[in-house]
């Protein structure tokens, strides 16, 4: 057996892994294991360290003892901004705070008001901090927690938690180093201002690991741990990254003009720069990537939620949803749905609830309610095309990736709404898989092989195998209509969130 690669993706709802062959470009296998979440009125999302080792563990299980043994290096992707605080001995202080935790609004605002606002906070480090980032996360721990807070000596976030359990070490890269709201994603490099507006009392930056580059490792698998998930001695583990970045290598959005949209628990639109995008009005993240480049990034944190809520009301199975959904026309009959489940980054209303507007005796139907919540998703996402429009960023195709890629009919609306040509790759675990690409590029550049990653995705990916969707120009035009209602839907409702 020839040596193969290994992709972790550490996300909100489960852990997957992925093992790749480049010498045949085969996946070889796959397993997942799903993870729990505490959920408070508060706006609270947190999980446990120990369940995503366990959900690893299970993982590991599943592949057999040959393929472990073939396994040459390890990337790990994994959700952004969450919070995992190491005391000096490398104990978890606290349950994590995810990314979809709601509350640290206080928090936040705090933060902005000491730094002097948005627009001075985009000035020092090219980002708004969001309620969702880590440095409202570690005020809150201060604020709520604050035997953990003083015990803290280490900060991580969910990908580099995994890294330190394979490795033993602490590091961390700039492209998932961009959501903690501390780096200066303009010069690569931690912001001494910001890090002292959290503590004036303490020096924080002494938590925060060194940065490493994108094809750096962050080490090689300790004997302990190779021994107890079956793994050779001697495993590259690469920098990794934030399952955003980890999917852009995923999808080959690697290159000026790529775009890629992701429409799983959250909904991100992200295109990759040689340059760094500063969005002015701050719908757009000015995040890193972990190749060496930026990915300008838009997150809305409901997007197949407002789907699994109906589809859970409803009690229907994936494909009943597909098959009822199909038959109603754009505008699901005139109701519109504000999916803010989870609260909203983009746009920013941390207190936001959802909104279904438009009800009459002929659309209340299960069929209209669920078409205007896939519709609400892709809304999202359109807003996030706007802005890089606004920035001077164009593009010619989409790539679509996530749980909701698997709709025929949800695709075929992202083309229609965002009036792009869509393509689905094959592979539908792209956060894994770029993980895995991640370890082959840095298993090659240890073993003195000068191989740009642009080149070795490209020979990775199989585009002649992808699903396509061609915008309709009649649906375009009555989607544009439709879009403007939504929107001033959204600005009616708005006040009532901020009351």
């Amino acid at each position: 057996m020839s040596a193969c690669v290994m992709g972790i993706d550490l996300g909100t709802q489960s852990v997957k892994v992925l093992l790749y062959e480049p010498d045949t470009r085969r996946v070889l296998d796959k397993a997942s294991a799903s993870l729990e979440l505490m959920a408070r009125d508060d706006g609270s999302r947190e999980q446990l360290t120990e369940w995503w080792l366990a959900a690893l563990r299970l993982c590991l299980a599943e592949i057999s003892d040959d393929l472990k043994a073939s396994i040459v290096a390890i990337g790990v992707s994994g959700q952004q901004h969450g919070l995992v605080p190491l005391s000096d001995s490398g104990e978890v202080l606290a349950p994590v705070k995810l990314w979809c935790d709601t509350a640290t609004v206080s928090e936040c605002d705090s933060l902005l008001t000491t730094l002097g606002g948005e627009v001075r906070c985009r000035e020092l480090v090219g980002n708004s901090i969001a309620v969702g980032y880590t440095a409202s996360k570690i005020l809150w721990l201060k604020n709520h927690r604050p035997d953990a807070y003083n015990r803290m000596a280490t900060i991580l976030l969910p990908h580099d938690y995994l890294n330190f359990y394979l490795t033993g070490r602490h590091t961390m890269e700039c492209g998932d180093a961009s959501g903690t709201g501390l780096l200066d994603v303009r010069r690569r490099r931690w912001c001494t201002e910001l890090v002292q507006a959290l503590d004036p009392e303490r020096d924080l930056q002494t938590c925060l690991p060194a940065l490493i580059d994108a094809y750096t490792p962050a080490g090689d698998v300790t004997e302990e741990v190779a021994a107890e998930l079956g793994l050779p001695e001697g495993v590259i583990v690469s920098a990794g990254g934030g399952d955003n970045m980890m999917a852009a290598i995923g999808t080959g959005n690697v290159r000026n003009g790529c775009l890629t949209a992701s429409m799983g628990t959250s909904g991100t639109l992200y295109g990759y720069s040689d340059t760094p995008v500063v969005d002015s009005e701050g719908d757009l993240a000015a995040f890193c990537s972990s190749t060496g480049g930026w990915l300008p990034l838009l997150c809305t944190m409901n997007c197949t939620v407002a789907t699994e809520q109906m589809r859970e009301l409803f009690s229907l199975e994936v494909e009943q949803l597909e098959s009822l959904v199909r038959g109603v026309a754009p505008g699901a009959g005139g109701v519109l749905t504000l999916p803010f489940y989870n609260g909203e980054r983009t746009p920013a209303l941390p207190n936001g609830k959802a909104v279904i507007f438009g009800l009459d005796p002929e659309n209340t139907r299960q069929s209209y309610l669920l078409r205007s919540a896939m519709e609400a998703a892709v809304f999202g996402l359109k807003t996030g095309l706007d802005a890089f429009e606004r920035n001077g960023m164009g593009f010619s195709e989409l790539t679509l990736t996530g749980g909701g890629s698997g709709s025929a009919v949800w695709s075929q609306m992202c083309a229609d709404v965002l009036n792009l040509p869509i393509r689905v790759l094959p592979e539908s675990e792209n956060a894994a898989f770029g993980a895995a690409l991640q370890a082959l590029w840095c298993y090659r550049r240890r073993h003195g092989e000068a191989c740009e990653l642009s080149t070795l995705v490209e020979a990775h990916l199989n585009p002649d195998e992808c699903r396509r969707y061609i915008p309709q120009p009649e649906t375009v035009a009555a989607y544009q209509s439709i879009y403007h209602n939504y929107q001033a839907l959204l600005q009616a409702v708005r006040p009532l969130y901020q009351s």
